[in-house]
């Protein structure tokens, strides 16, 4: 069984990308689409988390968080997952993770990112609602002040908790005298197995209705009739992960003409199980057949990588130079959704630093 520490190492042997292309990768102007909130706490962040509120089982000891973050299989990595959300009781331990991705995000010259947030959880831990959203909101504002990094909200339903947590979602991503100014999107995480998507159609029908998007996880630990059923019970725009759609060729098909788009996380995949090593992962099989890719961190300091990590994964799993890895990080300004002048402004950078980079 692979260590999940180990995984991000695999970019790095003698057959991934040269130290030119890390480099490159290093400077290179992203998106992240699929990236979660809590599943961002840095190390130094959680222990701090963890400090204050001693009661956790969580370590405070950042090391100690290495073996922490070590999975058996998905349900681990969800009961793991749960304990750290935990460790956010308070608006000011909201606002702290919120500013701190942000920093880590922008240390990776992220300059865009859709934030997965599970209102739920806190709310439901006794964090008063309105005064959650003005700390993710000071937090944003904060963010794009001081690093110029422009982060967006998605909502997600967390799907093991069933019909309230659906319901109350929904009335904190609808209700203007809630709703934050920075959402967009309109999600659904947690377990696959034994929480179909079509019990959801109700929600995401109103979500959708109020303006946001849809970005449904769907195939990660299941088969495609997940993704089928997320594309058309839930009116998908975006797929989260979507792994298991490389064993359907009409899906994929389907993905491809629709220009639908795969939030691909490598590393995350192999670190819950979903898939069994990289060399196994789906995403050249994505890219062959079409289907607009997009390259993602999920959970990053769980998994011992970040978007830097998994561009280089992807390089090396693709066969990918610079000007691949440019493509790459274009479909995901594509697939965002920032306003045109916004997508515009963004792959015309990508373009300025490949070209800047290929200059003699």
């Amino acid at each position: 069984m692979t260590d999940s520490r180990d995984v991000p190492a695999g970019p790095l042997t003698p057959a991934g990308p040269s130290a030119g292309v890390h480099a490159f990768i290093a400077g290179l102007p992203k998106a992240e689409l699929h990236v979660h909130h809590v599943g961002s706490a840095s190390p130094r962040i959680v222990s701090e988390l963890a400090a204050r509120h001693p009661d956790s089982k969580v370590p405070t000891d950042p090391e100690a968080l290495v073996d922490y973050f070590t999975f058996t299989d998905f349900a681990h990595f969800i009961e793991v997952y749960l304990s750290v959300v935990d460790l956010i009781r308070t608006p000011e331990d909201v606002r702290l993770l919120t500013y701190e991705v942000a920093r880590d995000l922008a240390r990776q010259q992220v300059r865009y990112a859709e934030l997965t947030i599970t209102p739920f959880s806190s709310t439901r831990r006794g964090i008063d609602e309105v005064a959650f959203m003005d700390a993710i909101e000071d937090a944003r504002k904060a963010a794009e002040a001081d690093f110029g990094t422009v982060l967006r909200w998605c909502f997600d339903i967390p799907g093991e908790a069933g019909p309230e947590a659906a319901e109350e979602t929904t009335r904190l991503a609808t209700d203007d005298r809630v709703r934050p100014e920075g959402l967009v999107s309109f999600g659904l995480g947690g377990p696959e197995i034994g929480v179909p998507r079509p019990q959801f159609k109700p929600y995401f029908d109103r979500a959708i209705a109020a303006g946001l998007r849809s970005v449904p996880h769907a195939g990660e630990t299941t088969g495609p009739q997940t993704v089928w059923d997320a594309l058309t019970h839930l009116r998908a725009e975006r797929i989260g992960h979507g792994t298991s759609s490389a064993r359907d060729e009409k899906l994929l098909a389907h993905l491809a003409e629709h220009r639908i788009a795969l939030e691909v996380c490598p590393t995350s995949n192999i670190a819950t199980r979903a898939v069994r090593t990289l060399d196994e992962h789906p995403i050249r099989r994505f890219a062959e057949a079409g289907v607009l890719v997009t390259v993602n961190s999920d959970d990053p300091p769980m998994f011992g990588t970040d978007l830097n990590a998994e561009y280089a994964v992807a390089a090396r799993l693709l066969d990918l130079d610079e000007q691949g890895l440019a493509d790459l990080a274009k479909n995901a300004v594509e697939a965002s959704f920032l306003d045109g002048p916004g997508k515009a402004r963004l792959a015309a950078e990508i373009d300025s630093y490949t070209a800047g980079w290929s200059a003699p």
